[in-house]
C-alpha cells in the first residue's frame, strides 16, 4: 500500500496513547509489526516524560504520523501541524478537527478550511473524518491523497456502526487509500472493515486498553490480514434463501 510517495506492507497504523507501561507499548507495536505509529504533539514535549516518550517510539524504527487530536478550530489545528512538523521531521499530519465535544466527531467545514490550509504548504495530510461522499471529494479538492473515515466514534469500541457507509465509499473513491480510524474495539471489527474493501485499520483504544496489549496487538494485525485476503477473494454474496450445496440432479430416487 502506498501513502503519498511512501510504501508500507502491514496495514495497520498503531496509536501510541494510553498504554500501561512503555514496556507495553514497546511490545505491542512489535507485536503489531506495524510501521506507522501516531502521536498527539501534546503527549510530546521537550522535557520530562516527553523526552523519553520520543526515545521509545525512535527505538521501534516506526514512521511517525504526528496527529492535531485536541483541536477544535482551524487555527489551532493549522498551528499544531505547523509544530508537529519541526519537532518530529515529517511533513505527514493526521488532522482532527473535533466539532463535538461528546462524540469528538469531526467538524467537516473546519477539517477541509484546515486541510487546503496546509496541503498549500506542503504538508502530506490524513484527515480524521465522516463516511461522508461529498466531504471526501472536497478533502480530495484541498489536495489530500488519503481519506480516513471513521467506524464509530473514537474510543468507544462499537466497532463499524455503518458498514454500509463504507462500502459506498469504496465504491465512490476506488483509487484513494482508505483507513478506517476510530471505533474499532476487536479484532472481528477490523477484519470486516477489510473485507469492505478499505485499505488499512488506525486503531488506538483497543490495544491499549485491552488486558493483554501485546496479544491484542499481535491479534489485530493478524485480522486485518485475514479481512484484507477475504476481501481480495472476492467473497460470494448473500442470498435471501438457502441454495442446496448438493444439487439434486442425478440423485438416487426410492420408490
Amino acid at each position: 500500500m502506498k501513502l503519498y510517495n511512501t510504501e508500507i506492507s502491514v496495514r495497520l497504523l498503531l496509536g501510541t496513547a494510553q498504554y500501561p507501561s512503555p514496556t507495553s507499548l514497546t511490545e505491542a507495536i512489535q507485536a503489531s509489526e506495524c510501521e506507522v505509529v501516531t502521536v498527539s504533539l501534546r503527549r510530546e514535549t521537550a522535557q520530562g516524560s516527553g523526552a523519553g516518550f520520543w526515545k521509545i517510539l525512535r527505538r521501534t524504527d516506526c514512521r511517525i504520523l504526528p496527529n492535531t487530536a485536541g483541536c477544535h478550530s482551524v487555527s489551532e489545528a493549522v498551528t499544531t501541524a505547523q509544530m508537529a512538523r519541526d519537532l518530529f521531521d515529517t511533513n505527514w499530519i493526521k488532522l482532527e478537527v473535533i466539532g463535538h465535544a461528546d462524540t469528538l466527531q469531526p467538524d467537516v467545514f473546519g477539517l477541509v478550511e484546515a486541510a487546503r490550509i496546509l496541503c498549500a504548504d506542503g504538508f502530506e495530510v490524513f484527515p480524521y473524518t465522516t463516511a461522508d461522499l461529498i466531504v471526501g471529494e472536497r478533502l480530495l479538492e484541498a489536495g489530500c491523497e488519503v481519506l480516513m473515515p471513521w467506524g464509530a466514534p473514537i474510543g468507544s469500541g462499537q466497532g463499524l456502526r455503518d458498514p454500509d457507509a463504507l462500502r459506498a465509499m469504496r465504491a465512490h473513491f476506488p483509487d484513494t487509500p482508505l483507513i478506517v480510524d476510530a471505533g474499532i474495539g476487536r479484532p472481528s471489527d477490523a477484519c470486516q472493515a477489510m473485507e469492505l474493501g478499505v485499505d488499512a485499520v488506525l486503531l488506538n483504544t483497543a490495544v491499549a486498553k485491552a488486558g493483554d496489549p501485546v496479544g491484542m496487538a499481535r491479534a489485530m494485525t493478524q485480522a486485518i490480514r485475514a479481512g484484507r485476503a477475504g476481501y481480495l477473494a472476492d467473497p460470494m454474496e448473500p442470498r435471501d434463501m438457502a441454495v442446496p450445496s448438493t444439487p439434486l440432479l442425478g440423485m438416487a430416487e426410492l420408490g
